[in-house]
């Protein structure tokens, strides 16, 4: 692991092998009477949310309380940035308080970068979602959901996602989702199709390692997964389709359409979701719909790259037990943690 999280492109394959099995240790913190662990206890980190957010928020900060960490929650309204105050400023007086790893979102592309290169902090930094640009853990959960549902939440330890096909639907001109999805799922292994209007995809997208197409049905029937996209209009400055009803009708996931699919493939949505636009309530609601599961794995999921990032090179849990044993250090292989756990 590097010292910040800023991309997923940025993740080896090993990389993130390693969040995927450490999310499956931190998973077990969840069954337990008291979910929480002294690992990060005496750090503290800042989420420092500059555009709205309510899962990636709550669950960053779920994530740092489980862990024992000292959470400092910033959001820019209300703050010194409606008065003016440059990222520079902020940074550095976040600095002098002694912060041990921000969490940032913010709405320009390459913020985070910005803030772990420029020297104006000394501490961890992980993206929480920049712009259009890239949102690592997003992509990080949606795939720990993906191994669980399609390999197996045991059988999946220390595999990758090679030769599952991921159709990736909607709006990937503004989702960052979508790039870190891509990005990361082609590290794994995984095949990746782009399903949207020409219009809503990015120039350059023939250079992305993935397969491109216009058609939504002609994918389904060969898809483990499908990916649906929230058309975000709150980034767009022009008309990108004729109407919410024809797009609707060629790159929504309705009942019919998830007939198509093969028996174990599932739908994801990274939220929130448009009921009516790009996904039906049928489908929202159906057994093979993973919304909610994503939500219960993202925590899991950030937990594993605070523990790698803050707090691996300290024993996870002060004193083992049948029920509490967990990595002891970051270098240590998922298959020794899990034996230690058993014992």
């Amino acid at each position: 692991m590097q010292r910040h999280l800023i991309s997923a492109a940025d993740l080896t394959r090993d990389d993130a092998v390693l969040i995927l099995d450490t999310a499956e240790e931190m998973a077990r913190v969840a069954d337990r009477p008291i979910k929480k662990l002294p690992t990060l206890r005496g750090r503290t980190v800042v989420n420092l949310f500059f555009e709205d957010s309510t899962r990636t928020r709550i669950s960053f900060e779920a994530a740092e309380k489980r862990l024992s960490a000292d959470v400092i929650n910033f959001t820019a309204k209300g703050s010194s940035v409606s008065k003016g105050e440059s990222l520079k400023d902020t940074a550095q007086t976040l600095e002098a308080m002694g912060v041990d790893a921000v969490v940032i979102r913010h709405g320009a592309s390459g913020a985070p970068y910005r803030l772990a290169t420029s020297g104006w902090i000394d501490a961890h930094v992980i993206n929480a979602g920049d712009g259009t640009h890239q949102h690592p853990t997003q992509a990080l959960l949606d795939a720990f959901t993906m191994r669980r549902r399609l390999v197996g939440r045991d059988a999946g330890l220390g595999q990758d996602l090679s030769g599952r096909r991921i159709t990736i639907v909607g709006d990937v001109l503004h989702s960052r989702v979508a790039r870190s999805n891509v990005d990361l799922l082609h590290t794994l292994g995984a095949e990746v199709t782009l399903v949207a209007p020409p219009t809503l995809l990015p120039v350059g997208v023939e250079t992305w390692p993935c397969e491109v197409s216009y058609d939504l049905d002609s994918t389904l029937t060969k898809s483990d997964a499908v990916m649906m996209l929230r058309v975000q209009r709150e980034r767009m400055n022009a008309a990108f389709f004729p109407t919410e009803r024809e797009y609707s009708r060629r790159y929504g996931l309705d009942g019919d359409r998830m007939a198509r699919m093969p028996e174990h493939a599932i739908v994801m949505h990274p939220g929130p979701m448009v009921r009516g636009m790009e996904i039906t309530a049928e489908v929202a609601d159906s057994d093979r719909c993973t919304v909610i599961e994503q939500v219960t794995n993202g925590v899991s999921i950030r937990m594993a790259v605070l523990y790698l990032l803050l707090g691996g090179n300290e024993p996870a849990v002060a004193h083992p037990s049948p029920t509490t044993a967990l990595a002891t250090r970051r270098s240590a292989p998922t298959s020794e943690l899990r034996t230690t756990e058993e014992k």
